[in-house]
């Protein structure tokens, strides 16, 4: 083999005779004290507890937040679990591939999924009492994902765009004040034939995601709860106001709709807004609540609608009119400028972000042939989620704090170092040259300066 040094070409000669203290995969282990700092570990390890058998066994709690760490760090497979294992002295003494199996087949026998998402409640609380709450208005944004099947699994059906495979529906925490972005909250597998606006399973992740929020957030903060044209239903809509939660969802343009968008005047509309507040120069806001019957709908419910023209290319629908593409909102928020109501609904875009992420820790390959085994590893995949979130916000700053998965992993949590013991001290050495060295030393030192655990 050639490399490069100093401008010149140097033939390297590859021995097999290196000594033990080489340590990869480093800032993995600041996943993993975070985990313990949030007291996830400690509260997996209460939720599972009848499952250990004996004292000398794996702790089912540090099985699954090992899970969740190989997931983190770029893992789809209980096989990847090695790459934790064979770093003891970095992980400890971490389960075999038929352990980790054991443990999610026990939560299902047992039905311990409801177990990890109290465990993972309890680890929010924590997170949100060192600072990792976003401030103001809570966005929870739902959506819907399509997961392929390569095989014939449990579940696993035709999907509504000639696909194979799960339907899974999540929810998110929206957090713009934070670096990080968005919180992971809930998911509910689903077959792939579920539908797109099945009410009674909004409403399931709607309340499986507040029951991820500390108890006095859900009775002190406003909560709004953001949805495509999906959850335009009545039994979302009305769960909703029941819970004293507003809600801002997508809405069809019927035929009242289009009636009611193209009798407006000219000086009804007014400018949208970007996301940094400023004037769109391409789009115009309107309110056509008074112009359509909306007796049905949860009293106070308002309609919101959205023309721009398209980019330069995009194919117009019959619907369009003028040469303007039209949205829809209906909501009941009470604000009175309609450009910052619609700003903020288009703000659930971000939830396409989160999702994202959540394919890249683990969700594009649902592994198991049995439903509920994949059920829990799509509990797994959150809690990877968790463990980034949590990470970024309480040790991280700057770009770090904002990266994606992939990026972070090459920059912190894939990075090699030389771990040193001497007189009952570990020194764990990072390569000087590596450019975000004191950024993952900095990490590790502000998670310790964290409450004890």
């Amino acid at each position: 083999m050639r490399v490069q040094r100093d401008g010149r070409q140097v033939t390297v000669t590859v021995t097999a005779d290196g000594d033990d203290q080489t340590v990869n995969h480093v800032g993995a282990a600041l996943l993993a004290e975070t985990a313990d700092r949030v007291r996830l570990t400690r509260a997996l390890s209460d939720g599972l507890a009848g499952l250990r058998q004996r004292r000398a066994g794996h702790d089912p709690g540090r099985v699954v937040r090992d899970l969740a760490v190989m997931l983190a760090d770029g893992g789809d497979a209980l096989c990847d679990l090695r790459a934790l294992r064979d770093q003891s002295a970095l992980f400890g003494a971490v389960a075999s591939d038929a352990t980790a199996w054991r443990v999610i087949d026990a939560i299902c026998e047992h039905g311990l999924l409801d177990g990890l998402r109290r465990a993972r409640a309890v680890a929010r609380e924590r997170a949100f009492g060192l600072g990792a709450r976003p401030a103001g208005l809570l966005e929870i944004d739902v959506d819907a994902t399509l997961v392929t099947a390569h095989s014939d699994k449990d579940g696993a059906t035709g999907t509504y765009k000639g696909g194979f495979g799960f339907h899974p529906l999540l929810a998110y925490l929206d957090t713009p004040d934070l670096p990080a972005g968005g919180m992971a909250l809930a998911g509910r597998l689903r077959p792939g034939n579920a539908g797109a606006n099945t009410a009674s399973d909004h409403t399931r992740v709607v309340a499986d995601a507040l029951e991820q929020l500390p108890r006095e957030v859900v009775e002190n903060a406003d909560i709004l709860v953001r949805c495509d044209s999906a959850g335009a239903t009545h039994e979302l809509l009305d769960f909703c106001r029941d819970g004293a939660l507003r809600f801002s969802v997508g809405f069809d343009l019927t035929e009242a709709v289009r009636r009611a968008i193209l009798a407006l005047p000219e000086q009804a509309w007014t400018a949208a807004l970007d996301q940094d507040g400023t004037p769109r120069d391409n789009g115009q806001v309107a309110e056509i609540t008074d112009h359509l019957d909306l007796c049905g709908w949860p009293h106070g419910s308002r309609v919101i609608v959205r023309r721009e023209r398209p980019h330069p290319g995009a194919q117009l629908s019959f619907t369009d009119h003028d040469g303007h593409r039209f949205q829809a909102v209906l909501t009941d928020h009470p604000e009175t400028d309609i450009a910052a109501l619609e700003r903020r609904h288009r703000a659930r875009a971000r939830v396409e972000d989160r999702i994202r992420a959540a394919n890249d820790c683990g969700l594009t390959n649902l592994p198991f042939r049995d439903f509920d085994a994949n059920a829990v590893w799509l509990e797994l995949v959150l809690i990877a989620q968790d463990l980034v979130f949590y990470t970024q916000t309480l040790a991280l700053d700057g770009e770090l704090a904002r990266c994606e998965p992939k990026r972070l992993r090459y920059r912190l949590l894939h990075c090699a170092g030389r771990l040193a013991f001497h007189a009952r001290q570990a020194v764990l050495r990072l390569p000087r040259s590596w450019p975000w060295a004191g950024e993952l030393a900095a990490a590790f030192a502000r998670l310790a300066a964290l409450p004890a655990r």
